[in-house]
C-alpha cells in the first residue's frame, strides 16, 4: 500500500510540475505511469525534438526539460510506479480518499487524484495508402525520436500541424534533402514556425507541396520513392529513403473512461477555477482535459496544474489556511 498527499496518473511534463508546485505547499506526491520511465511522449516519443514555446528557453529539446523538470523537483522526493497503468479507482470514506490500482496490483491511496495522463494511450494516425504497412520500419516512421537517423538522408514529411513545422524546420539542417507535403495551402501550427517554413522554401533549403497528398509509395525491400499527388504538379514521384506521416495521434482515455468522469471527445471536462473534474477531489491537468479555450500546451498545463494545487491543499490539509509565498523570497528550501 502506498500512501501519499496527492497521487498523479502520468508522469509526463505537467504531472512533473505538479510535483514541483505541490512542494511548495508542502504536499508529497506520487506518479503512476504506464511507461518506465518519466517524461511522458517527450521521453517516449520525441526526446530529441525541440520545444520552442517553454518560457525562458529560446529552444531546448523535449528530453532535455524532462531532465530539468526531474532535477526541478528531486528536492521533494516523489515517489514512482512505473512501467504499470492505472487501472481501478475506488472512492473511499464518502469521498474523503482514493484508493487507485494498477495493472500489476500495485495499490495506492490519497485524498486527491491528480490525473495528467497526456492523450491517454495512444497510436498515430495514418494515412490511407494500400501498400503502407509494407514500408513500416522499412523507411515509413510516424514517429520521429532521433533525428540523428535521417542525417544525409532524403526525407519528405506529410502534415499540416505544429509537429510536421518544427520537425522540417529542424531536419532541414541534417537531412540531404526535406520535402514537406500538407493537403492544403493553410497550416495549422504555430504563425512563426509557418513563417520560418516558407523562408526555407523560397531560398531552396526544403521543398514545399501545398494542396498535395501522398497517395502511394513505392521500394523493393526499402522505401524509395513517395507518390504525390499535387494540385500544381500533378502526379509524380519523389525520391525518398524516409517517408514521415506526422498526422497526430489518435487518443484513448483506456481505463480512466470507465471511473465516473464526464468526458467529451476523449478528453475529462474541468471547471476552470481549480480543474477539478465532477468527481470531488479528482483533477485533471494538461492535454487530457478540456475545457471552452482550451489549448494543448505544456506551458497551459504548468498553468494548469499551479491552480489546482492551491485547490488540492485544502483538501489534504482542510485544517490549515494557504499562505501563499514567492519563491524568489523563500527559494525552494523554505519550502520544505
Amino acid at each position: 500500500m502506498i500512501k501519499t498527499d496527492i497521487l498523479i496518473i502520468g508522469a509526463g511534463p505537467v504531472g512533473l510540475f505538479t510535483v514541483f508546485e505541490a512542494g511548495l505547499l508542502k504536499m508529497h506526491c506520487h506518479l503512476i505511469d504506464a511507461l518506465p520511465m518519466p517524461g511522458g511522449q517527450l521521453s517516449e516519443i520525441y526526446p530529441k525534438k525541440p520545444i520552442y514555446d517553454i518560457p525562458g528557453y529560446p529552444t531546448i529539446l523535449a528530453g532535455e526539460l524532462v531532465e530539468n523538470l526531474m532535477e526541478q523537483i528531486a528536492t521533494f522526493k516523489p515517489g514512482f510506479t512505473l512501467g504499470e497503468r492505472a487501472e481501478t479507482l475506488e472512492v473511499l470514506d464518502e469521498g474523503s480518499r482514493f484508493r487507485v490500482t494498477t495493472s500489476k496490483g500495485t495499490v495506492h491511496e490519497a485524498p486527491v487524484v491528480a490525473i495528467a495522463g497526456g492523450l491517454g494511450s495512444f497510436e498515430p494516425r495514418k494515412p490511407p495508402l494500400e501498400n503502407l504497412e509494407e514500408f513500416e520500419d522499412k523507411g515509413v516512421d510516424y514517429i520521429i525520436r532521433d533525428p540523428e537517423v535521417y542525417r544525409n538522408k532524403r526525407v519528405v514529411l506529410a502534415g499540416g500541424g505544429d509537429s510536421a513545422l518544427d520537425w522540417t524546420i529542424f531536419l532541414a539542417d541534417v537531412a540531404e534533402e526535406v520535402t514537406l507535403i500538407h493537403r492544403r495551402k493553410d497550416f495549422r501550427g504555430a504563425p512563426d514556425s509557418v513563417e520560418k517554413v516558407f523562408e526555407l522554401a523560397e531560398t531552396g533549403r526544403i521543398n514545399l507541396l501545398t494542396d498535395a497528398q501522398a497517395i502511394g509509395l513505392r521500394g523493393n525491400g526499402k522505401l524509395t520513392d513517395v507518390q504525390i499527388q499535387s494540385k500544381e504538379k500533378g502526379e509524380f514521384f519523389q525520391p525518398a529513403d524516409n517517408f514521415i506521416p506526422l498526422f497526430g495521434l489518435t487518443p484513448k482515455l483506456g481505463p480512466m473512461g470507465d471511473w465516473g468522469l464526464t468526458i467529451d471527445k476523449n478528453a475529462i471536462v474541468v471547471d476552470t477555477f481549480d480543474y477539478s473534474t465532477n468527481i470531488p477531489g479528482i483533477y485533471a491537468v494538461g492535454d487530457i482535459n478540456t475545457y471552452p479555450g482550451k489549448l494543448k500546451l505544456i506551458l497551459c498545463g504548468f498553468h494548469e496544474a499551479t491552480l489546482m494545487c492551491q485547490s488540492a491543499f485544502n483538501r489534504v490539509f482542510p485544517e490549515k489556511k494557504i499562505s501563499f509565498k514567492y519563491t524568489t523570497v523563500n527559494g525552494v528550501e523554505g519550502f520544505q
